[in-house]
Protein backbone atom coordinates (compact mmCIF):
# COMPACT_ATOMS: atom_id res chain seq x y z
CA UNK A 1 0.00 0.00 0.00
CA UNK A 2 1.29 3.46 -0.70
CA UNK A 3 1.63 6.26 1.36
CA UNK A 4 -1.14 7.83 -0.36
CA UNK A 5 -3.68 4.80 -0.22
CA UNK A 6 -2.87 4.90 3.85
CA UNK A 7 -4.51 9.26 4.05
CA UNK A 8 -7.82 9.85 4.59
CA UNK A 9 -9.76 10.18 1.99
CA UNK A 10 -10.13 14.14 2.93
CA UNK A 11 -8.84 16.34 4.71
CA UNK A 12 -9.95 19.72 6.46
CA UNK A 13 -6.79 21.88 7.60
CA UNK A 14 -6.76 23.20 10.95
CA UNK A 15 -8.85 26.22 11.40
CA UNK A 16 -10.71 26.38 8.12
CA UNK A 17 -14.83 25.79 7.69
CA UNK A 18 -17.32 24.77 9.94
CA UNK A 19 -16.38 22.04 12.91
CA UNK A 20 -12.92 22.65 12.19
CA UNK A 21 -10.34 20.21 13.39
CA UNK A 22 -13.47 17.68 13.83
CA UNK A 23 -12.86 14.10 12.59
CA UNK A 24 -14.29 13.79 9.34
CA UNK A 25 -17.68 11.97 10.01
CA UNK A 26 -18.44 9.07 7.55
CA UNK A 27 -21.55 7.23 7.35
CA UNK A 28 -22.52 4.05 5.39
CA UNK A 29 -24.15 5.14 1.96
CA UNK A 30 -27.65 4.55 1.97
CA UNK A 31 -28.08 1.04 0.52
CA UNK A 32 -30.36 0.97 -2.36
CA UNK A 33 -29.22 -2.02 -3.81
CA UNK A 34 -30.20 -5.54 -2.59
CA UNK A 35 -27.01 -7.51 -1.41
CA UNK A 36 -23.67 -6.24 -2.67
CA UNK A 37 -22.55 -3.89 -5.35
CA UNK A 38 -21.94 -5.41 -8.89
CA UNK A 39 -18.32 -4.65 -10.62
CA UNK A 40 -17.70 -5.30 -13.87
CA UNK A 41 -15.65 -5.26 -17.07
CA UNK A 42 -11.31 -4.47 -17.20
CA UNK A 43 -10.84 -0.92 -15.36
CA UNK A 44 -13.74 -0.92 -13.18
CA UNK A 45 -12.98 -4.57 -11.25
CA UNK A 46 -8.98 -3.84 -12.21
CA UNK A 47 -9.98 0.03 -10.10
CA UNK A 48 -11.37 -1.66 -7.61
CA UNK A 49 -8.87 -4.33 -6.68
CA UNK A 50 -6.72 -1.52 -6.33
CA UNK A 51 -8.93 0.53 -3.96
CA UNK A 52 -8.06 -0.42 -0.14
CA UNK A 53 -11.65 1.21 1.07
CA UNK A 54 -13.78 -1.45 -1.39
CA UNK A 55 -14.12 -4.64 -0.07
CA UNK A 56 -14.06 -7.54 -2.05
CA UNK A 57 -16.43 -10.13 -1.24
CA UNK A 58 -16.30 -12.83 -4.40
CA UNK A 59 -14.51 -12.18 -7.66
CA UNK A 60 -15.65 -14.28 -10.73
CA UNK A 61 -12.59 -14.32 -13.61
CA UNK A 62 -12.23 -15.81 -16.96
CA UNK A 63 -8.69 -17.79 -17.05
CA UNK A 64 -7.52 -14.73 -20.03
CA UNK A 65 -8.67 -12.15 -17.24
CA UNK A 66 -7.07 -14.04 -14.44
CA UNK A 67 -3.80 -14.38 -16.47
CA UNK A 68 -3.63 -10.68 -18.11
CA UNK A 69 -4.31 -9.70 -13.60
CA UNK A 70 -1.59 -11.78 -12.69
CA UNK A 71 0.74 -10.21 -15.94
CA UNK A 72 -0.20 -7.05 -14.59
CA UNK A 73 0.84 -7.44 -11.23
CA UNK A 74 -2.64 -6.87 -9.92
CA UNK A 75 -3.45 -8.54 -6.77
CA UNK A 76 -7.18 -9.62 -6.75
CA UNK A 77 -7.18 -10.11 -3.13
CA UNK A 78 -9.71 -12.50 -2.94
CA UNK A 79 -9.62 -16.17 -3.81
CA UNK A 80 -11.37 -15.80 -7.30
CA UNK A 81 -13.54 -18.16 -8.74
CA UNK A 82 -12.36 -19.28 -12.84
CA UNK A 83 -15.24 -19.27 -14.62
CA UNK A 84 -16.50 -19.54 -18.41
CA UNK A 85 -17.28 -16.66 -19.76
CA UNK A 86 -21.00 -17.65 -19.87
CA UNK A 87 -21.47 -18.04 -16.46
CA UNK A 88 -20.97 -14.34 -16.17
CA UNK A 89 -23.30 -13.62 -19.16
CA UNK A 90 -26.08 -15.51 -17.45
CA UNK A 91 -25.27 -13.05 -14.19
CA UNK A 92 -25.29 -10.03 -16.17
CA UNK A 93 -27.05 -10.37 -19.23
CA UNK A 94 -26.03 -10.68 -22.99
CA UNK A 95 -25.62 -7.55 -23.71
CA UNK A 96 -22.88 -6.76 -20.52
CA UNK A 97 -18.94 -6.02 -22.32
CA UNK A 98 -17.20 -8.01 -18.75
CA UNK A 99 -14.54 -8.66 -20.53
CA UNK A 100 -14.17 -11.83 -17.67
CA UNK A 101 -14.40 -9.87 -15.05
CA UNK A 102 -17.57 -9.48 -12.22
CA UNK A 103 -17.07 -8.08 -8.82
CA UNK A 104 -19.17 -8.74 -5.99
CA UNK A 105 -18.07 -5.76 -3.16
CA UNK A 106 -19.19 -3.85 -0.50
CA UNK A 107 -20.60 0.01 -1.15
CA UNK A 108 -18.09 2.48 -0.91
CA UNK A 109 -18.43 5.01 2.05
CA UNK A 110 -20.16 8.49 1.65
CA UNK A 111 -18.55 11.03 3.17
CA UNK A 112 -20.25 13.93 5.10
CA UNK A 113 -20.93 17.54 3.17
CA UNK A 114 -18.97 19.44 5.82
CA UNK A 115 -15.88 16.93 5.67
CA UNK A 116 -15.62 17.77 1.90
CA UNK A 117 -12.05 19.87 1.11
CA UNK A 118 -12.35 23.61 0.91
CA UNK A 119 -10.67 24.07 -2.70
CA UNK A 120 -11.24 22.70 -6.09
CA UNK A 121 -14.66 21.98 -7.66
CA UNK A 122 -17.22 19.41 -6.70
CA UNK A 123 -20.06 18.72 -9.05
CA UNK A 124 -23.89 18.47 -7.42
CA UNK A 125 -26.43 16.42 -9.94
CA UNK A 126 -30.19 17.22 -9.57
CA UNK A 127 -32.04 14.27 -9.81
CA UNK A 128 -30.08 13.23 -13.04
CA UNK A 129 -31.37 9.24 -13.19
CA UNK A 130 -29.68 7.72 -16.73
CA UNK A 131 -26.90 5.82 -15.16
CA UNK A 132 -25.05 5.81 -18.00
CA UNK A 133 -24.74 9.72 -18.16
CA UNK A 134 -23.54 9.39 -14.23
CA UNK A 135 -20.93 6.89 -14.84
CA UNK A 136 -19.67 9.54 -17.58
CA UNK A 137 -19.82 12.33 -15.74
CA UNK A 138 -17.67 10.49 -12.60
CA UNK A 139 -15.29 9.59 -15.56
CA UNK A 140 -14.74 12.99 -16.88
CA UNK A 141 -14.97 14.50 -12.78
CA UNK A 142 -11.84 11.75 -12.17
CA UNK A 143 -9.99 13.42 -15.31
CA UNK A 144 -10.63 17.06 -13.61
CA UNK A 145 -9.94 16.31 -10.68
CA UNK A 146 -12.96 16.86 -8.91
CA UNK A 147 -12.93 16.21 -5.05
CA UNK A 148 -16.44 14.84 -5.23
CA UNK A 149 -20.21 14.19 -6.35
CA UNK A 150 -23.21 14.63 -4.62
CA UNK A 151 -26.23 13.90 -5.07
CA UNK A 152 -29.62 12.36 -3.87
CA UNK A 153 -30.78 9.17 -2.34
CA UNK A 154 -33.70 9.02 -4.53
CA UNK A 155 -33.86 9.55 -8.24
CA UNK A 156 -30.26 8.63 -8.88
CA UNK A 157 -29.51 5.75 -9.98
CA UNK A 158 -27.24 3.22 -7.99
CA UNK A 159 -23.24 3.05 -7.66
CA UNK A 160 -23.30 -0.50 -9.02
CA UNK A 161 -23.57 -2.59 -12.76
CA UNK A 162 -24.11 -0.34 -15.78
CA UNK A 163 -23.10 2.94 -14.25
CA UNK A 164 -19.84 1.99 -12.49
CA UNK A 165 -18.96 0.39 -15.80
CA UNK A 166 -19.89 3.58 -17.82
CA UNK A 167 -17.79 5.56 -14.64
CA UNK A 168 -14.76 2.64 -15.95
CA UNK A 169 -13.37 3.03 -12.68
CA UNK A 170 -13.69 6.16 -11.80
CA UNK A 171 -16.22 5.15 -8.74
CA UNK A 172 -13.59 4.36 -7.37
CA UNK A 173 -11.48 7.68 -7.70
CA UNK A 174 -14.30 10.28 -7.07
CA UNK A 175 -16.61 10.05 -3.84
CA UNK A 176 -20.47 10.19 -3.84
CA UNK A 177 -21.78 12.05 -1.00
CA UNK A 178 -25.37 11.09 -0.57
CA UNK A 179 -27.63 13.39 0.40
CA UNK A 180 -31.49 13.14 1.15
CA UNK A 181 -32.50 16.93 0.83
CA UNK A 182 -30.38 18.72 -2.39
CA UNK A 183 -31.62 21.85 -1.51
CA UNK A 184 -30.42 21.39 2.44
CA UNK A 185 -27.30 19.96 1.20
CA UNK A 186 -26.25 23.12 -1.27
CA UNK A 187 -27.27 25.30 1.81
CA UNK A 188 -24.93 24.04 4.16
CA UNK A 189 -22.57 24.11 0.91
CA UNK A 190 -22.64 27.86 0.78
CA UNK A 191 -22.84 28.06 4.18
CA UNK A 192 -19.18 26.55 4.49
CA UNK A 193 -17.92 28.59 1.98
CA UNK A 194 -18.75 27.05 -1.36
CA UNK A 195 -20.02 28.90 -4.67
CA UNK A 196 -22.58 27.10 -5.84
CA UNK A 197 -22.92 27.76 -9.32
CA UNK A 198 -26.14 26.19 -11.31
CA UNK A 199 -26.18 25.53 -14.84
CA UNK A 200 -29.51 26.30 -16.68
CA UNK A 201 -30.23 27.24 -20.01
CA UNK A 202 -32.31 30.59 -17.95
CA UNK A 203 -29.39 31.69 -16.47
CA UNK A 204 -28.32 35.40 -16.54
CA UNK A 205 -24.74 35.05 -17.43
CA UNK A 206 -22.79 32.86 -20.01
CA UNK A 207 -19.91 30.62 -17.61
CA UNK A 208 -17.09 31.78 -19.17
CA UNK A 209 -18.30 35.60 -17.65
CA UNK A 210 -19.09 34.44 -14.70
CA UNK A 211 -16.18 34.98 -11.87
CA UNK A 212 -15.34 31.94 -10.32
CA UNK A 213 -14.01 30.94 -7.11
CA UNK A 214 -12.90 28.05 -5.16
CA UNK A 215 -13.95 26.11 -3.51
CA UNK A 216 -17.04 26.10 -6.52
CA UNK A 217 -19.66 23.53 -6.84
CA UNK A 218 -21.11 23.05 -10.30
CA UNK A 219 -24.82 21.84 -10.33
CA UNK A 220 -25.94 19.96 -13.15
CA UNK A 221 -30.06 18.95 -13.46
CA UNK A 222 -31.66 15.95 -15.32
CA UNK A 223 -31.87 16.46 -19.09
CA UNK A 224 -35.14 18.20 -20.11
CA UNK A 225 -36.65 18.97 -16.98
CA UNK A 226 -33.03 21.35 -15.78
CA UNK A 227 -32.60 22.15 -12.35
CA UNK A 228 -35.48 22.20 -9.89
CA UNK A 229 -37.15 25.53 -8.73
CA UNK A 230 -35.63 24.90 -5.06
CA UNK A 231 -32.37 24.01 -6.70
CA UNK A 232 -32.14 26.79 -8.79
CA UNK A 233 -33.12 29.29 -6.34
CA UNK A 234 -30.53 27.68 -3.33
CA UNK A 235 -27.65 28.26 -5.86
CA UNK A 236 -25.62 31.30 -5.33
CA UNK A 237 -25.32 32.01 -9.27
CA UNK A 238 -27.20 30.43 -12.15
CA UNK A 239 -25.37 30.72 -15.48
CA UNK A 240 -25.97 29.05 -19.12
CA UNK A 241 -23.48 27.69 -21.53
CA UNK A 242 -23.70 29.79 -24.80
CA UNK A 243 -22.93 27.69 -27.56
CA UNK A 244 -22.20 29.31 -31.27
CA UNK A 245 -23.67 26.60 -32.70
CA UNK A 246 -27.68 25.77 -34.34
CA UNK A 247 -27.87 23.05 -31.45
CA UNK A 248 -28.11 25.27 -28.42
CA UNK A 249 -28.07 22.34 -25.90
CA UNK A 250 -25.92 19.79 -24.62
CA UNK A 251 -26.46 15.69 -23.35
CA UNK A 252 -26.35 16.32 -19.40
CA UNK A 253 -22.70 14.61 -19.44
CA UNK A 254 -21.04 16.41 -22.48
CA UNK A 255 -22.41 19.78 -20.63
CA UNK A 256 -20.42 18.70 -17.71
CA UNK A 257 -17.47 17.75 -19.13
CA UNK A 258 -16.90 21.40 -20.99
CA UNK A 259 -18.26 23.33 -17.66
CA UNK A 260 -15.58 21.54 -15.81
CA UNK A 261 -12.98 22.74 -18.41
CA UNK A 262 -14.37 26.52 -17.83
CA UNK A 263 -14.55 26.15 -14.55
CA UNK A 264 -10.58 24.10 -13.78
CA UNK A 265 -9.41 26.97 -16.71
CA UNK A 266 -10.80 30.04 -14.70
CA UNK A 267 -9.73 28.80 -11.09
CA UNK A 268 -6.14 27.92 -12.56
CA UNK A 269 -6.66 24.06 -11.61
CA UNK A 270 -5.51 23.06 -15.23
CA UNK A 271 -1.60 23.25 -14.88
Amino acid sequence: MSDRDKKPRFHRAPGKGRDAGRRPAWREREARVDGPVILYGWHTVAAALGNPQRKIRKLLLTENAARRLADENIDTRVTPEIVRPNLIDQRLGPDAVHQGLLAEADPLQSPDIDTLPLEGIVLVLDQITDPHNVGAILRSAAAFAVKAIVTTARHSPEATGVLAKSASGALEMVPLVTVQNLARALSELNDIGFMTVGLDSEGAKDLGAVELRQPLALVLGAEGKGLRQLTRETCSVVARLDMPGEIKSLNVSNAAVLALYIGASRLGLMG
